[in-house]
This record gives structure tokens, sequence and C-alpha cells, in this order.
């Protein structure tokens, strides 16, 4: 992938439902040039106040990133920095321009895009993805499923595997991580439901690969060898820093 060419660091800023996490992100190697700082999300998490909390990270780092663009993702879809859906966030969130919203409070360029999507890139630059052609289907496992599509190494947006309805039911209502908690499942008994999930998906798209990632992706061994899938699946390697890199990855992009 030929997007690790900016002369500096590119700020990352990855808002969740519960903190919001920024770091500058050395895009030749893909790992944070600074510790990364978390503040906690506003509550209620309306845009005009989580922008407040992004331009308290960036302020942290200016001195680190010079002029460059801001890379952010946020828990929605995003059509052209417009949200179209609120997952984890504030309603008002719904069909706000967070693009503009951020740009005229940062005073710089910003590149907004889901938080899933974020980490599927982050994967194609650096980590599980890398290098691997056709097909490659990410999911993150969480309070629900979300998911990126990346076609030779190019993000396909916007996709919405988590809501795919199974057996009359939205798939991530019933396979999330957050379903094995509420219902107290073992693993095995979350692994039946996955295997019903990613078959699904197999037969639908015929990936090259799966990679799961979210936190519960640190215990894969306890999971994924559970699956008989005819699609490899493997755990994502960026972790809790695939949004922050990848939205540094995207936003390097609208500068290049």
């Amino acid at each position: 992938m030929n997007r690790h060419h900016a002369s500096g660091p590119i700020l990352g800023i990855d808002i969740g439902g519960s903190g919001v996490k920024g770091a500058p992100v050395d895009l030749g190697t893909g790992e944070l040039a600074q510790e990364r700082l978390r503040i906690d999300t506003p509550q209620p998490a309306t845009p005009r106040a989580v922008g407040e909390v992004v331009a308290q990270i960036a302020e942290h780092f200016v001195d680190d990133i010079g002029q460059a663009p801001i890379g952010i993702t946020i828990p929605a879809v995003c059509q052209n920095g417009v949200a179209r859906s609120a997952a984890n966030i504030d309603p008002s969130w719904v069909d706000t321009d967070v693009d503009a919203l951020f740009t005229e409070r940062l005073g710089r360029p910003v590149h907004v895009v889901n938080d899933a999507d974020a980490a599927g890139v982050a994967e194609a630059g650096y980590g599980a993805a890398q290098g691997v052609g056709g097909l490659v289907v990410l999911t993150t496992l969480g309070t629900g499923i979300g998911s990126a599509l990346l076609l030779d190494g190019k993000l396909v947006p916007n996709s919405e595997l988590g809501h795919l309805e199974l057996d009359g039911r939205n798939a991530e209502t019933h396979a999330a991580q957050s379903a094995m908690e509420r219902e107290d499942l073992s693993y095995p008994q979350w692994a039946k439901r996955l295997q019903r999930y990613y078959s699904y998906v197999e037969g639908l798209l015929w990936p090259e690969l799966f990679i799961v990632g979210g936190g519960i992706s640190k215990k894969a061994d306890k999971f994924l060898p559970l699956l008989d899938l005819r699609t490899p699946i493997v755990p994502a390697k960026l972790r809790n820093f695939a949004g922050i890199v990848g939205a540094a990855c995207l936003a390097a992009e609208l500068g290049g």
C-alpha cells in the first residue's frame, strides 16, 4: 500500500461509546508516535460535546502534528462525512455533517470514517490483511457486530453485516460479544452462534479471509478453533489501536 508518504505523524482519534482516544501515528510503521490520550465520552454524547473533547485531544498533540489533517472514527455509518446512524452515541448525530462540524471546530481538514471501516484499513495496511488480495471481511465483535469490506486492500465503505437478518432476528443481537455476556454463554455455546453467522456471511460473499477484531479478539484461541469454515479466520493484529491507525491512514490520503 502506498499511503505511507506523510512527512510527519498524523493524528488519529477514535470516538467510542465510553471513551475518546487519540494519538499521532507514524504511517511508516503503523505504530503510535506518542502515548495515546483517552478522555471519557461526554454524556449526552452530542456531536458538539464530543467535538470539544476531540479539540482537547488535538490541542494536546498540536506540537507533534503541525498543520496535517486529522482522522476521526465515529460509531456510525458515515457517508461523505455525514453520520447516517448512531450506535452508542446520542441520536442527534443522525444526518449531522460531522466532517464540516469538526473541520470548523478544529480549524483544519478532518476525515471522518466509520470505526469498523477504520479498523479494516489499519489491518490492510499493517495487520492481518496486509498483502491479501481479493475480498477480506473484518468483523468487530463487541456491543454489536461491526464490519469492514476490503477488496484488494481498498475499503468498500459502510457495510453493515452485523445487521443481517438471520433466523428471524438481527444477527448482532444474537451473536455479538454482548449476547454472550447477557445470556452467560460459554465459549462453545457462543461459538455455535458465531458458526451460524460466519457460515452465512461466507455463503453470501465467498471471501478470501475473515478477520475478527474487537476487545474479545485477545481471547481468539478460546473460540476461533471451534469454528468450521472453508475461509481462513484469524484475529486482528492491531487490537485497540486499529481505529486510531486506520483513521490516520485515511486522513493522510486526504492530505496527500
